[in-house]
């Protein structure tokens, strides 16, 4: 059974990410799972085991940044090492690829492509 999206969000464009988040304690997760699962723009937010943040947002309006600036503010951090840079150096080049391709207007194949200026 899949689950239903919320109005909001538009599926095309929906983002799945996990993140190994450290320093917070259980009350801290509560509150922070809670918040996020009650921002229009984030569809689904959980804690699984280990520590590990599995979101799926709108990757319209929402970005893996603002999901980690959300984290400091609630007094994580990301766990430090080389997966995890390279994880979120791939997650923010496919953040900046699906805003693009959500304001791109497509142009009939019989068309001129439209010219830079």
């Amino acid at each position: 059974m899949t689950k239903a999206h919320k109005p909001t969000n538009q599926e095309p464009f929906l983002l799945r990410r996990k993140l190994a988040v450290e320093g917070l304690s259980d009350t801290q997760w509560e509150d922070f799972i809670d918040e996020l699962n009650h921002h229009p723009c984030v569809d689904f937010a959980e804690r699984k085991a280990g520590n590990v943040l599995r979101i799926t947002y709108d990757g319209t309006h929402w970005t893996v940044d603002e999901t980690l600036e959300l984290i400091e503010s609630h007094g994580g951090k990301l766990k430090a090492g080389w997966w995890a840079r390279r994880r979120l150096a791939w997650y923010r080049f496919t953040d900046d690829n699906v805003r693009a391709n959500a304001k791109h207007e497509p142009f009939c194949c019989s068309k001129i492509p439209p010219m830079k200026k």
